[in-house]
């Protein structure tokens, strides 16, 4: 189970690299969600998977008979996916923002449709928002 996992962290790191490589700003985002999963799913993985009773320690003993699965992972992986969430509401607001101002979501076209400093009203151009 531990190496199937393994080698779906290992496709979906490869595919998140490359949507990242490419030109186009939803395709960015789309790999940014994929590799915080990924590494959800690494970190999850390293916490050894198993299908054990529940940790119950005997009245005479001060340790379980077995070993078990570390918790710690999992807290780890509840708290990333909280960090993500709010990483991703970031990026999207900077996407709906960029694609306001400048109309486009391919990177290179974004570098024309930047405006100039040497514009005088480059500063002052507000994005106009939908209700």
């Amino acid at each position: 189970m531990e190496t199937m996992l393994s080698l779906l962290v290992g496709a979906m790191v490869a595919v998140s690299v490359f949507l990242m490589l490419s030109r186009d700003l939803i395709r960015f985002i789309f790999a940014l969600l994929l590799a915080t999963n990924a590494i959800n799913l690494l970190i999850l993985t390293a916490g050894r998977i198993g299908h054990l009773p529940p940790p119950l320690i005997a009245a005479d003993q001060t340790l379980p008979a077995v070993s078990l699965a570390n918790a710690l992972p999992q807290a780890l992986i509840l708290t990333a996916v909280v960090i993500g969430f709010a990483l991703f509401s970031f990026v999207f607001i900077l996407f709906y923002r960029t694609y306001a101002t400048l109309g486009t979501v391919d990177s290179e076209a974004m570098r024309v449709a930047e405006p100039l400093a040497s514009e005088p009203d480059a500063d002052r151009t507000q994005p106009e928002i939908l209700p």
